[in-house]
């Protein structure tokens, strides 16, 4: 990077930390601490939800699946503005009529202490897990720039987190959150018109995408009904409605943003906007995907984008070279193909038209095909996986955009990652003291104790999130390898709350005993099955409702409990 960028990434960093920690400044308790007093704008916990989900991992991979996969990840999002009108209508006024501090600290009122304790190590190992994959993402930037290793990137990024959340807490985390979603939005915004502008002369946006549909990757919507299929209509409607109520609904790192509202009508407006805003950026974001692999149309692109798989796989000069030959063909072919494409689409020949589009894709796929043997190459040479998709976008910014530009895409990153890690941080320390520590351990000890307990539980789990970042190398694409972590735990997460709102008439052992089934049928479709992974949500929560419900039948009726 050059001087200018280094000016806008570190003045960006450093301006959106000063602010946090400006922001919640005075003197704290366990209440301010974890859930801000409960005196936070619906604008505020709006941006925060939306930051904590845009990750890192939403800017690097979400971008180079786009590039290798289209934009039919956009469909995944679906059924997240239903999840959010009936969050908005269940489980917000729920939660703040019981005044807990955690959702599980709720299913304790509503089961017993086994259920609450068996939910809360569910959310612990599953946030646990997903938490060195988020901190992994920034890493891959730093990688790329300017070759650091991942160690030394992963414990730099997890300090700075872990600092202003011990001093800030979740007020802190918040009004950071606040200005790091506003940087997002200006870097997304900047990418995109960047890419745009680096097209070749003659190119217009119109043509960039009819060469992006062409290819196949302008499919934001696919109607075909396939369970094993992880992305259309029907697994994004369905399966991403379930996996939206379990994640906003039952998951503290996003259940905690909207306990901090000022009242149930802030907390519901908060979710309202992101039901409104999120389709709209993912699809914004994929379609910046979609235009870097035009611009890689007429430049070439890297045989392989992970620069040591792409060192490993050139040792072997002569199976090497044949590869690349193979490549630089077909690259060839296909620019050759676009460039006859856009003239005949101008000159309105539909028969050259027709033969440039066969043309065009038959050159695409002798150059997937040189891709996919360079690869094998990589992974014979050096023994480890190719996941080359999260290098795409980061390639691309580094190499062609211009200065001050390179800064603020990479602040953008930084700021996303910073975002997603300090949420999950904070809300994995909150889960400890409150639903084990306070409720197992010290059930009697004076404010300041618990304070005290919450500041060691984040740096303990700041230092987690660093020791298991080096986890997600191989994880290949983040976007998917994070969401199917999530998906393995969601759906026995949303059955039992779905038990505690909706069926007053099942008991705490039948509900303890409907999530382990929940989580065991989750893991059958997981080894034994071709299920798509959204499916798994669906499936779990299924799962844990029949079960709950034939055990609760088995032991006999109880009294209706209190919601």
């Amino acid at each position: 990077m050059r001087t200018l960028d280094w000016i806008v990434l570190i003045g960006s960093l450093a301006g959106i930390v000063l602010y946090g920690l400006w922001r919640s400044r005075g003197k704290q308790n366990v209440g301010s601490y974890l859930l801000a007093g409960k005196t936070m704008p619906w604008y505020a916990m709006a941006l925060s939800i939306m930051a904590t989900q845009a990750s890192a991992i939403t800017f690097i991979s979400t971008t180079g699946q786009s590039y290798v996969d289209g934009m039919r990840f956009v469909q995944f999002y679906f059924g997240l503005p239903l999840a959010m009108v009936i969050l908005s209508a269940t489980a917000v006024p729920i939660f703040h009529r019981t005044k807990v501090y955690t959702a599980y600290e709720y299913l304790e009122q509503r089961f017993d202490a086994k259920t609450r304790a068996l939910v809360s190590l569910i959310f612990l190992i599953s946030r646990g897990l997903a938490i060195g994959v988020a901190l992994y993402a920034p890493a891959i930037v730093l990688t790329v720039i300017l070759g650091w290793p991942d160690t030394l990137t992963t414990m730099l990024m997890g300090s700075l987190v872990v600092l202003y959340t011990t001093l800030g807490g979740i007020k802190a985390v918040t009004w950071t959150e606040f200005v790091q979603m506003l940087v997002m939005f200006l870097g997304l915004i900047a990418a995109l018109i960047a890419a745009v502008s680096m097209l070749p002369g003659g190119v217009s946006l119109r043509d960039a995408v009819s060469l992006a549909s062409v290819a196949g990757k302008i499919n934001p919507v696919v109607w075909e009904f396939n369970p094993s299929d992880r992305y259309n209509v029907w697994s994004g409607l369905l399966g991403g409605m379930f996996l939206a109520l379990a994640y906003f609904g039952c998951d503290q790192s996003q259940v905690q943003r909207y306990l901090t509202g000022k009242s149930i009508a802030q907390s519901r407006l908060s979710l309202l906007f992101n039901a409104v805003a999120k389709i709209p950026m993912q699809f914004f974001i994929l379609f910046i995907g979609a235009i870097v692999f035009v611009f890689y149309t007429f430049e070439k692109p890297p045989l392989l984008f992970q620069p040591d798989r792409l060192a490993a796989a050139q040792t072997a000069r002569a199976e090497y070279s044949e590869v690349a030959a193979r490549y630089e063909a077909a690259f060839e072919a296909r620019k050759a193909a676009a460039w006859e494409l856009i003239d005949a689409k101008k000159r309105a020949d539909e028969a050259r038209l027709q033969t440039s589009v066969a043309r065009y894709r038959e050159a695409q796929q002798r150059l997937d095909a040189a891709r996919a043997d360079g690869a094998a190459l990589a992974e014979r040479i050096s023994g480890e996986q190719v996941n080359d998709t999260n290098y795409i976008f980061l390639t691309f910014v580094t190499r062609y955009l211009p200065a001050g530009v390179v800064g603020l895409i990479m602040a953008m990153i930084f700021a996303a990652a910073m975002s997603s890690i300090s949420s999950e941080i904070n809300s994995l320390a909150t889960v400890t003291v409150i639903d084990l520590y306070r409720r197992h351990v010290k059930p009697q000890a004076a404010d300041s104790h618990y304070l005290k307990v919450s500041r060691i539980a984040t740096v303990f789990w700041g230092a987690y999130a660093v020791a298991t970042a080096e986890y997600g190398k191989n994880l290949g694409a983040l976007i998917e390898a994070v969401n199917i972590l999530g998906s393995l735990f969601y759906g026995g997460l949303l059955g039992v709350f779905v038990l505690a709102f909706f069926f007053k008439r099942v008991g705490g052992t039948a509900a303890f005993l409907g999530v382990i089934a929940g989580e065991a049928a989750i893991f059958y479709a997981k080894f034994f099955t071709g299920v798509s992974f959204l499916w798994y949500n669906v499936i779990g929560c299924l799962v844990v409702i029949a079960a709950a419900l034939a055990v609760q039948r088995v032991l006999g009726p109880r009294p209706a409990a209190a919601s």
